[in-house]
This record gives structure tokens, C-alpha cells and sequence, in this order.
């Protein structure tokens, strides 16, 4: 729902949201959710592919938060525990969101986020199961630590969902508490803001294509030689 503070006189629109760092967001929703519906339908090729997606994805994320637009750099929104407990004392005041990008607690989500997806797509590469190919270093790890990856890949994705679910709920609290749409932005890229507040630098489109290309060249290494 649109409210009035987004209409407040002084306030115009600030892109805050590269489309790449939007395109990944989105992108990783929809492989997530297809992850989790093939292998509820045991689609495993499907889902060893979708896996190796995410992978590319993520190392393209983190090659993008260390040269992309200034709002996605890691650098500019992880803050310090200590700043995202602060923040946290605030989560049910209602008022305006002057935040570009994440703001501190949303800056370590994101970094659970990252952790756990990429924990879980490096160790679904190493799955000990009838399914996958076995790579050319397949003989030389133990039994005991192939049956541990494969349980970590198991905790992992439990540990994912559960922190997808406290993401969504936040986004929730933000909305309804705060009367922050934390959504719109990530959608559009724009945010209502106060002329005081400069825009954060955006970077080409150039640097976004190279690292995505070194993101899939990555992922194929990795799920041919794991």
C-alpha cells in the first residue's frame, strides 16, 4: 500500500538499487522455491542444476559487493554488531526510511543469507548420492567426511529456510511497525527521499557482465572437478 510519506512535499526519487543487485535478488527467490519443489518431486538432475545456478549467482553477488554500485558494496552496509543491535531497539517506531541500501540489520541478514546459500550449493556439489557424477576427486575423499557433507547439506537447507522465513518476517514487521515498504525499492531500484540524502553511486553495466561471466565460469569449474 502506498502511503502518504511517500508523497511528502521535498522528497523526490532516488535510485537506490542497481538492476543487476535486483535481478540476482528476484532471481535467487525463484531458484530457492525451485530448489525446494524439486526436490520435494525428487527432481534430482533438475535440482543439482538450479544448484549450480545459485552458485553462479553467488559468486557473482560477491564479486558485485566488492566493485558494484556503492549501495551493494559490502563495505557500505555491514556494519558493526554492536549498530545492528542499536537499530534493532528502533524495529517498532514508526518512521520514514531515510536508509540507502540495507540498513545494519539488514546488512548482516544479508550476509547470513549469502552464507548459508553458499554453503549450501558447495556442499550439494559434493552430495554423496546415486545421482550426482562423480568428480576426478571423488576417490580421494573418506567415507566419513562425503557422509558429513551430505548431512551438512541437509542442515544447511533447514538452516536456510529458517532464516528465509525470519527475512520475510522482517520485511513483514518493517512494513506493518515501522511503515517501511522494504519491497518496493528492490522492485523498482527507487525510494522516496529528502534532497540532504545524496544518491549512491551506480556502477556500468560493463563490470556486471564480467563478473556474472566469471560467476558461471566458476560454477562450472567447480561442479566438474568437486
Amino acid at each position: 500500500m502506498m502511503r502518504d510519506s511517500d508523497h511528502s512535499p521535498g522528497l523526490r526519487p532516488v535510485r537506490v538499487w542497481d538492476l543487476p543487485t535486483r535481478l540476482f535478488h528476484w532471481l535467487v527467490v525463484i531458484l530457492v522455491a525451485a530448489a525446494y519443489a524439486s526436490e520435494k518431486l525428487n527432481w534430482m538432475g533438475w535440482h543439482a542444476r538450479i544448484g549450480e545456478a545459485l552458485l553462479a549467482l553467488l559468486i557473482f553477488r560477491l564479486l558485485w559487493g566488492c566493485w558494484g554500485s556503492a549501495s551493494s558494496r559490502f563495505r557500505n552496509f555491514v556494519t558493526t554488531p554492536g549498530a545492528a543491535l542499536r537499530h534493532l531497539r528502533h524495529v517498532f517506531v514508526h518512521e520514514p526510511d531515510l536508509q540507502i541500501g540495507h540498513n545494519p540489520a539488514g546488512g548482516w541478514m544479508v550476509l547470513l543469507l549469502l552464507a548459508l546459500l553458499l554453503g549450501e550449493t558447495l556442499s550439494g556439489l559434493y552430495v554423496n548420492n546415486d545421482v550426482a557424477d562423480d568428480g576426478p576427486f571423488t576417490a580421494w575423499m573418506p567415507a566419513w567426511a562425503a557422509n558429513a557433507i551430505t548431512a551438512l547439506h541437509s542442515i544447511l537447507w533447514y538452516a536456510l529456510l529458517a532464516a528465509v522465513a525470519l527475512h520475510v518476517l522482517a520485511i513483514a514487521i518493517y512494513a506493518m511497525a515501522k511503515g517501511q515498504n522494504l519491497l518496493r525499492p528492490m522492485i523498482t531500484g527507487r525510494k522516496q527521499l529528502p534532497p540532504n540524502i545524496a544518491a549512491p553511486r551506480m556502477a556500468p553495466a560493463v563490470p556486471a557482465w564480467l563478473a556474472l561471466l566469471a560467476g558461471i565460469a566458476v560454477a562450472i569449474l567447480l561442479a566438474t572437478y568437486l
